[in-house]
């Protein structure tokens, strides 16, 4: 495991980043010790109801309001039927209106002017009139012993209010945390973009991308995902994936032979033991989800441990325990490619650690469209919800409609050509690329309806390899566990054998989920847009 290391920001104290205040905390702490202390010293004293007057005990300032007020609080208890919140309520009441003996006697039965919620939360800090059993007043003005409350008296009303302090004292820690987290953020992003400017420049610290910005916190629900066993299953069991990767290292030992190898994402491990059988002198392993647990385990079961590091972390945030890497390896293609964009991970990793003649593998991707006419899914997805057992629920559509589909669609209802819309060189490609808009020309081969655009990747293992090797997700070929983004319209387009049909496709990520596609279609005059997430 690689060992922490404070991040250097030698010269940086003109870009160091604003960060909260820590005196407003200060302050509070001070209050609070000033406040118990001056409880402690005078919680004897109470203070009366209806004047400004200090008696030494609740049943001196019981006797102090009947004498001087013409009020007898037993009474008002009584009269109303107040049980302890009500009697709560009515003390709060008086001491935040500065309600008179007078108005507080002539209140009828019906609807009392304390009824709100608010008058439980104590006027005075530690007011010993809150911390006195109401129907121990009353039992005491009966015997004629008007004394100070016991311990025993005070119990109920104490623990509300050393419950609603609590809570106070609990938010502010709860800001004074997130503010912290906050501070700890900018300094990661402030660090992160000293490391990239110092570097070969193909990164900058105004460019880190979305997805290196996002706290792990924020980050959470991805890497849990991949923390299931049953995802890592049906990547395993996905050939096309992986004997791809197998074919490409094991046909390929000249380029690792020797090599320093960084496999990004590195889940189960797989790609890493390929890599250190194919001849690896070294292969450091990065994930953050749980599987790297599993990872370690499996590394160790075959004898692999010399060779093979792993590391549990996000590629942004740990350090690694090389200065660079010959060769970076990386499973990190989502649904239509970019879904997920982990690819910017891999691109962040590639800037900061791939020495000079290295290389990304995969190197090369394809993104391609092509036209579907299948009438009997698109009445199943889409006309289905204008006659649901007799109802009328077509308002269904707005909702369903812009929601990309991941399916694997059958070869024969492909009614165009293919078109490559878009190719990623892993090697030279930056962040802003992985946004792109691109015209496209997808030429008819059947007189139909077309009911939806379809569209998959195809990834190549090419650069320096002697025994090239690529595969395609596309539905000519065989299935692979990305299956196919299908993008269903709304209402299904008549086209003609032989015709061109042109249009503009813009990818982008989505702001409020970087993880996340919002992928748009301008054709035939309309816009579409779709979501993947």
């Amino acid at each position: 495991m690689a060992a922490y290391t404070e991040p250097r920001l030698d010269g940086a104290g003109e870009d160091v980043p604003e960060l909260s205040d820590t005196e407003d905390d200060d302050d509070d702490e001070e209050q609070w010790q000033w406040m118990e202390e001056e409880n402690s010293e005078d919680r004897q004293q109470v203070t009366c109801l209806f004047c400004d007057r200090l008696l030494l005990s609740v049943s001196n300032t019981l006797q102090h309001c009947s004498d001087e007020h013409q009020v007898n609080l037993v009474d008002v208890i009584r009269k109303h039927n107040l049980d302890d919140y009500g009697y709560i309520k009515m003390i709060n009441f008086i001491r935040s209106t500065k309600c008179s003996g007078a108005k507080l006697t002539g209140l009828s039965e019906d609807a009392l002017p304390w009824e709100s919620e608010d008058f439980l939360r104590p006027v005075l800090q530690d007011d010993p009139l809150l911390q006195t059993d109401p129907e121990e007043l009353c039992g005491i003005e009966e015997t004629g012993l008007l004394a100070g409350p016991s311990s025993g008296d005070r119990s109920h009303v104490a623990c509300l209010q050393r419950a609603q302090a609590a809570e106070e004292r609990a938010q502010r820690s709860e800001e004074a945390l997130a503010r912290a987290l906050d501070d700890l953020h900018k300094l990661k992003l402030l660090a992160q973009g000293l490391v990239l400017n110092a570097d070969t420049g193909r990164g900058s610290a105004g460019n880190l991308g979305a997805v290196a910005e996002l706290r792990e916190d924020e980050d959470e629900a991805y890497f849990s995902s991949y923390g299931h066993y049953g995802i890592h299953e049906e990547m395993l069991k996905d050939k096309v994936r992986t004997e791809s990767y197998r074919d490409f290292m094991y046909l390929n030992p000249d380029a690792f032979k020797d090599k320093v190898v960084l496999d990004v994402g590195c889940g189960t491990g797989i790609l890493s033991m390929f890599a250190a059988r194919a001849g690896a002198k070294r292969v450091i392993g990065v994930d953050q989800s749980e599987i790297i647990y599993q990872a370690m385990d499996i590394v160790r079961s075959n004898q692999l441990e010399d060779r093979i590091t792993l590391i549990k972390g996000r590629i942004e945030d740990i350090n690694l325990p090389v200065e660079k890497v010959d060769i970076i390896i990386s499973e990190w293609m989502g649904y239509f490619l970019l879904f997920e964009s982990m690819l910017d991970s891999v691109l962040y990793a590639r800037d900061l650690y791939l020495a000079d003649g290295g290389s990304v593998y995969p190197d090369l991707c394809n993104i391609s469209l092509a036209a579907v006419g299948d009438t009997q899914k698109h009445h199943d997805r889409i006309a289905f919800w204008d006659d649901v057992y007799g109802f009328n629920m077509a308002c269904m559509k707005k909702a369903v409609v812009p929601e990309a589909v991941v399916e694997v669609i059958g070869a024969d209802t492909l009614i165009s050509e293919p078109t490559i819309i878009q190719t990623i060189d892993c090697n030279r490609v930056c962040l802003s690329e992985l946004e792109f808009a691109s015209d496209f020309c997808i030429k008819i081969t059947e007189t139909t309806d077309c009911t939806a655009i379809v569209g998959y990747f195809d990834i190549f293992f090419d650069k320096g390899c002697s025994n090239k090797v690529m595969f395609s997700t596309g539905p000519q070929v065989t299935k692979t566990h990305w299956k196919q983004t299908v993008f269903l319209l709304e209402s299904p387009m008549p086209v003609q054998a032989g015709e061109e049909l042109r249009g503009k496709i813009t990818v982008r990520k989505n702001k409020k989920d970087p993880r996340s596609l919002l992928v748009t279609f301008d054709l035939r005059d309309r816009k579409r847009t779709y979501s993947l997430q």
